[in-house]
């Protein structure tokens, strides 16, 4: 049976989250200490360790059939690029910084300044949608420091948390587009590597609905049972049991984690007791 060919970032944080999800998606892979190849035990897939900014052009060539890659590195290198899933870890944005002693108002302050960063193209792209020319200067790493050396009067970085920023004195003023880690596509994938696709895309999304949500079980007196079941907003309807305990019944449902405690509140006020929460390892609808 024919293999499809992944490629993941090579080493650090990234790493980690991408071999996370496949371990999820029950794929073991069979990869020793600093291999660049490995394949999986129980999936038909070859696994490709790569530098992060060499896998968009593998996978235009087509020596890899899928990847999983950051939205920016796509923007800047391959913006083509078919993606088909959203990941949601490995959250970041592209932003323009500029010193604390900056007095920025809007975009227009950076016409005719110069601007360091590692995302030449994406920077070009987005100033000429805005319609301000500026002077920009390739750095690979470390971008962070070129006002601080004179190099340039503000930079074009990826931002996490933002610490980075705070310790070079750089403040955040412009967010360019906000990116996450996605499945990328290779445009020269056939027919039959598209079948093995499939059935990774159902397991990921599997996987990512059961992270993203929590199930919940709780007490409810049969007088109010329709007041908190209006409350829920489950996957189609909630379950509702029989306690032993004459008029209460127990009910059980899924809801959404970003919600959570919203509708906790909710339950809690509508006469709902004994409220149990547990993690969601996989959902499938």
């Amino acid at each position: 049976m024919k293999n499809i060919r992944i490629a993941i970032q090579k080493s650090g944080r990234l790493n980690e989250d991408y071999i996370r999800i496949l371990k999820e998606c029950g794929i073991s892979i069979d990869n020793g200490k600093d291999q660049l190849k490995a394949s999986a035990k129980n999936f038909p897939m070859e696994v490709f360790y790569l530098r992060n900014g060499d896998i968009p052009q593998y996978l235009i060539d087509g020596v890899v059939d899928i990847a999983i890659i950051g939205e920016n590195v796509l923007l800047e290198k391959a913006s083509n690029i078919e993606t088909t899933e959203k990941l949601g870890f490995s959250s970041c944005r592209v932003s323009l910084a500029v010193p604390k002693s900056f007095k920025y108002k809007d975009i227009n302050d950076l016409d005719g300044k110069k601007i360091a960063t590692s995302y030449p193209n994406t920077l070009k792209n987005y100033l000429i949608e805005k319609g301000i020319t500026a002077d920009l200067h390739m750095i690979n790493g470390s971008v962070e420091i070129a006002p601080n050396i004179g190099l340039a009067d503000a930079i074009c970085d990826i931002v996490s948390s933002g610490s980075t920023l705070f310790k070079n004195n750089l403040k955040e003023v412009e967010v360019m587009y906000k990116s996450e880690a996605v499945l990328a596509v290779s445009p020269q994938l056939d027919e039959e590597t598209r079948k093995i696709l499939d059935d990774l895309k159902f397991r990921i999304k599997a996987v990512l609905r059961g992270r993203n949500s929590k199930y919940i079980l709780m007490n409810a007196p049969d007088n109010k049972l329709q007041d908190i079941i209006k409350i829920l907003p489950g996957m189609r309807s909630p379950t509702v049991l029989p306690l032993a305990e004459k008029g209460w019944s127990s009910v059980h449902t899924v809801i959404n984690k970003d919600k959570f405690w919203e509708v906790i509140n909710e339950l809690k006020n509508a006469g709902a007791e004994g409220i149990l929460v547990c993690p969601i390892e996989k959902m499938v609808l």
